[in-house]
């Protein structure tokens, strides 16, 4: 049998072709392995020295310092650029880190100054007496005060800052939850509602002339008794309404509240003693208890401000 070459179509001798053969390649050096280990090392290293420089730098105790997580210490570092940029050294703000202790005791309430964007930029120390939460362990949730409130007044919060924003120096107050300690939630049966009243103030020190800030004061509203336990009889006070909201009773311990007797109730409706603001709150925990009478619990609880006799406002929750 002859066998003819695929190419030429010529003849063969054997099995083989007329293409030039290539010459058989020395097999390639395959290229040494080189770890990543080190220069992963290198660079975590490097990270640690940084974090260790800016932790040195931070005005807290040195036993804070040591139990500092590299989260808390770059939102505490964060947290001092923003006042540095707001408040820079040599200026004199309204408020500010260099209020002392003694002061803060003093206060209803803790100090809280926001950016133009809600972001967090001082929180006073007293924090911790109001929420059980430090300031390092605050700003773990978040670095916007949206991130420490609860997540349903946001909305509303927003609305608020924006009108503020629009018109500084008139004072907005809004009342929401705040973020917690565990130990203070199981205590107290939840998180705790703080009222926060404050306005927008134009920064008038270089290099931000146009710059504002949000300068509040937040004070805790009375919690509910947890577990339905009270301590005293004046630490709540009862009413009874019909179907529009009457009174038609309410205990003797309204007086310790709102300062009104008895009689000064009876006979007119709850919507006269609310704020103008609080009254949408008021009108949709109204249409939930009609909606789920008689089938156990109505509304969830509701905080709003209540007309005194003394003509102050109240903030109850109900």
């Amino acid at each position: 049998m002859t066998i003819f070459c695929s190419h030429c179509h010529q003849p063969l001798q054997a099995e083989m072709s007329c293409l030039p053969r290539r010459g058989k390649q020395a097999p390639r050096a395959s290229r040494p392995f080189r770890s990543t280990k080190s220069a992963s090392k290198a660079r975590r290293d490097q990270i640690n020295a940084e974090l260790q420089a800016l932790r040195s730098l931070l005005p807290i105790s040195m036993q804070e310092k040591e139990r500092l997580s590299y989260l808390h210490t770059m939102a505490l570092v964060c947290l001092r650029l923003r006042g540095a940029q707001l408040f820079p050294p040599g200026s004199a703000p309204p408020v500010g880190p260099a209020l002392g202790t003694e002061l803060l005791s003093l206060l209803p309430g803790f100090l809280l100054v926001l950016s133009a964007s809600g972001k967090l930029v001082y929180i006073s120390e007293n924090v911790a007496q109001v929420l059980g939460l430090s300031v390092v362990e605050l700003l773990a949730q978040g670095d916007t005060v949206f991130d420490i409130l609860d997540g349903r007044a946001c909305e509303d919060v927003y609305k608020k800052l924006l009108l503020a924003q629009e018109e500084p120096g008139r004072e907005v107050t809004f009342v929401s939850e705040m973020c917690t300690s565990k130990a203070f939630r199981l205590q107290h049966g939840g998180n705790r509602v703080v009222t926060v009243c404050g306005r927008f103030v134009a920064l008038s020190w270089p290099p931000f002339p146009s710059t504002t800030a949000f300068l509040a004061l937040c004070t805790p509203v009375m919690q509910s008794p947890a577990d339905g336990k009270v301590g005293s009889q004046d630490d709540i006070f009862q009413s009874t309404h019909i179907l529009d909201m009457t009174f038609i009773d309410i205990t003797e311990s309204v007086t310790y509240h709102l300062g009104y007797h008895r009689e000064e109730l009876v006979g007119q409706s709850w919507y006269n003693f609310l704020h103008p603001e609080d009254t949408d709150l008021a009108a949709a925990q109204h249409r939930a208890v009609g909606e789920s009478f008689g089938a156990g619990p109505a509304a969830e609880s509701a905080v709003l401000r209540v007309l005194r006799r003394d003509r102050a406002w109240a903030w109850l929750r109900v």
